[in-house]
């Protein structure tokens, strides 16, 4: 998975007004993942990520790259 779009998630997390333990009980991805994944020592899923994307309001979109 892309590290811009973790970076970006991370950033997400860090500004949105909910807390991290709501995050938590309305995803099921537990508050301690979140916090390990904040920290950058554990990475999330692609599940879980989109799960969060998904909660938060935003959905990831991928696009083919361009040729070089």
């Amino acid at each position: 998975m892309s590290e811009d779009l973790l970076n970006q998630l991370r950033d997400i997390i860090a500004n949105a007004e909910e807390s991290r333990y709501s995050m938590s009980k309305a995803t099921g991805i537990s508050e301690s993942q979140l916090a390990q994944f904040m920290a950058g020592t554990k990475g999330l899923g692609p599940v879980a990520v989109d799960t969060l994307l998904s909660h938060l309001g935003y959905e990831a979109v991928l696009k083919k790259k361009r040729k070089a």
